[in-house]
């Protein structure tokens, strides 16, 4: 018998992905909350695939749904979160909302006050490679952005094995496909101005960077972060530049990286000097990682590799879930 779970705000591009993932889970029934501002739920619920059901805590308790995905804006997931707890579903949210330890970090960064502020203390951060003893028994987990996916898997090992010349700092050049952006249309996301185009925005000001931050145990100043715009539909690749201190050699670095991930399911290292692309992690919840160092310089670089629909959104997801349900982890992610 499968268990149902609930999604929120199915129409967007990472909300699509998580139900074309959930239709192929062994163990799981997606059931499809209609969003806010859908009234017209009998015209929709005769299209083919998942039934499609208000969202209210009636349905969720009717339902039994046992977890709800939240694909929602930060303000919409924590307007919703706290009825659907009361109802007794868990939550898996994909916005910005329950990520931080303290509502002043969100405010900075968006600008907002937080309307939930009770609830970020008994979130756990969604990033099963760390996280993953809390996960299980978290009722409300905050779903990483894209971005802090790829760069905290890559920089954390660094800062905690002492790698790093911090004065130095870590820079960040981050590449990201369209959908990164969302399903909402805009100029600066419209084929005309994207296509034939390789543009830099949010520079200093990317609000994913207090994730790095949080995660990697760096401060602000020790970090630099460029997002740029790929005239492509998904992926993100992100090369990372710092000094190294006490290594001799690439293979000395990849041994940080082989140590740290050791049986990690969705971490897949690079021989030295190889490093991986875009290609090689489409549609799947992989994180790949390459690494090179220059030991006469100490120059260093790493490169992480994901899909920002999956390992940066819906796969990450589903990967949260599975370890909330008691599920195998890679249920359905491979």
């Amino acid at each position: 018998m499968k268990l149902p779970v609930g999604i929120v705000g199915y129409r967007g591009y990472a909300g699509a992905e998580l139900v074309g993932i959930l239709e192929r889970h062994p163990h799981v029934q997606p059931l499809l909350r209609s969003d806010l501002d859908d009234q017209d739920t009998a015209s929709i619920r005769r299209a083919q695939g998942p039934s499609r059901l208000p969202c209210d805590p009636k349905t969720v308790r009717a339902e039994g749904a046992v977890l709800v995905f939240l694909a929602t804006p930060q303000g919409v997931s924590m307007e919703l979160t706290p009825a659907l707890l009361e109802a007794g579903a868990r939550v898996v949210d994909l916005s910005a909302a329950f990520r931080f330890r303290n509502p002043e970090t969100y405010t900075a960064w968006y600008n907002e006050p937080h309307t939930q502020p009770g609830l970020l203390a008994e979130a756990v951060y969604g990033l099963p490679e760390y996280f993953r003893e809390r996960i299980p028994a978290a009722r409300l987990v905050g779903n990483p952005g894209c971005y802090p996916t790829a760069a905290n898997l890559a920089i954390r090992p660094l800062v905690e094995a002492g790698v790093v010349d911090r004065a130095a700092g870590i820079v960040c050049d981050a590449k990201s496909g369209i959908s990164g952006a969302g399903r909402r249309p805009s100029l600066k996301t419209s084929f005309c101005e994207v296509t034939e185009n390789f543009s830099a925005y949010s520079i200093f000001k990317h609000r994913h960077v207090p994730e790095v931050l949080e995660t990697s145990g760096l401060e602000e100043g020790e970090f630099s972060f460029t997002a740029q715009l790929l005239p492509l539909y998904r992926g993100i690749l992100e090369t990372i530049y710092f000094r190294a201190v006490g290594l001799a050699s690439a293979e000395e670095l990849l041994a940080i990286y082989e140590k740290r991930y050791a049986g990690e399911p969705f971490i897949r290292l690079y021989n030295p000097g190889h490093m991986p692309d875009l290609r090689g992690v489409a549609r799947t919840n992989f994180c790949d990682i390459g690494v090179t160092l220059d030991a006469k310089t100490g120059r260093a670089m790493v490169v992480s590799a994901i899909d920002n629909l999956v390992k940066g959104a819906a796969g990450q997801a589903v990967q949260n879930m599975n370890l909330m349900l008691g599920r195998p982890e890679t249920e359905g992610l491979l």
